[in-house]
């Protein structure tokens, strides 16, 4: 007599109801809400008001200031045939490019490899000097930048043990001053990004190349840098974004100056707004900012998005 058996069911096999899935859902993204509030109000509240201004004719005083009137985009209009404005971005891209793309993460990747195989005790006291200036207050840091490059400053003084004459870095080289002095004040960050990212590097993938005859430059470039591509793609994001919004290093050490030689676009912006006392105009002038950094994000994480795949 064959004996029957009976299996429960266990459930494994069943879907779940749609239903079930989107309460699911619902619950673990509740925790997210107040972040997206926050983020709503402080963030898109902000752009959302700005790209609201930059549509009026809004003054810093007078009747403008009291009852502005809608313009449409009479602002971004007057931008396309402003040469100021055009000079003032390719000031900009100049800028971001040769003191953050350029200047913090290639400063920033040689010090953290030479730290990485310089003594214990050196790269301490490396690290200290460099991380110094990047906690400094940006308008302390503006101040004693501006005292290293004037005319009796630092750096003509040191020039002047060789027997060179004084130099108004300042008027004379004032884009390239502004440069050097964001280079120094923000390659600490990128230094650090860069060291906590070599040090996830597993030293037996660098020894096994080098067992197979890699020369030093061969496993940085094809071995290291390719393992922290995403770390060097935010980096570059970051940078970007940090030195495109830069403004106080600017205005303390030039004004934008001399005439317009250094006015970068929150320069500009700043001017227009509360010098000329066209608020309207100057955040036409900042929503421009917003939208070039945007494009930059797009780009870099575009880079990154491979890698995340």
């Amino acid at each position: 007599m064959a004996t029957e058996i009976f299996v429960a069911p266990t459930g494994r096999g069943r879907r779940p109801r749609p239903g079930s899935r989107r309460l699911r859902a619902l619950t673990r993204s509740t925790p997210l809400v107040p972040a997206v509030v926050l983020l709503a109000v402080f963030l898109l509240g902000p752009i959302l008001w700005a790209l609201y201004g930059s549509m009026t004719n809004t003054g810093l005083t007078g009747y403008r200031a009291a009852k502005p009137e809608f313009v449409g985009l009479d602002n971004y209009t007057a931008l396309l045939s402003d040469g100021d404005f055009w000079k003032s971005a390719w000031l900009t891209v100049v800028f971001v490019f040769a003191s953050a793309v350029v200047g913090q993460n290639v400063l920033g990747m040689a010090l953290a490899v030479l730290l990485r195989i310089a003594p214990k005790t050196l790269a301490s006291v490396v690290s200290t000097l460099v991380v110094v200036a990047w906690v400094m207050p940006e308008i302390v840091a503006a101040f004693a930048l501006y005292a290293f490059f004037s005319t009796d400053g630092t750096l003509n003084a040191f020039l002047g043990c060789f027997g060179l004459d004084k130099t108004t870095w300042l008027i004379t080289f004032p884009l390239l001053s502004v440069i050097l002095a964001n280079i120094w004040r923000g390659t600490a960050f990128s230094m650090m990004v860069y060291r906590a990212a070599l040090s996830e590097v597993p030293a037996e993938v660098d020894e096994a190349a080098q067992i197979d005859g890699a020369t030093g430059w061969q496993r940085f470039s094809r071995i290291t840098l390719p393992m922290i591509r995403r770390s060097i793609s935010t980096n570059l994001m970051l940078t970007t974004l940090q030195t495109l919004a830069v403004f106080t290093l600017i205005w303390v050490m030039t004004g934008g100056g001399p005439g317009t030689a250094s006015s970068t676009l929150p320069v500009l912006a700043y001017q227009e707004a509360f010098k000329f006392s066209q608020v309207g105009y100057g955040t036409a002038i900042a929503t421009v900012t917003i939208l070039v950094g945007a494009v930059f994000s797009v780009i870099y994480i575009k880079v990154l998005k491979p890698e995340v795949d």
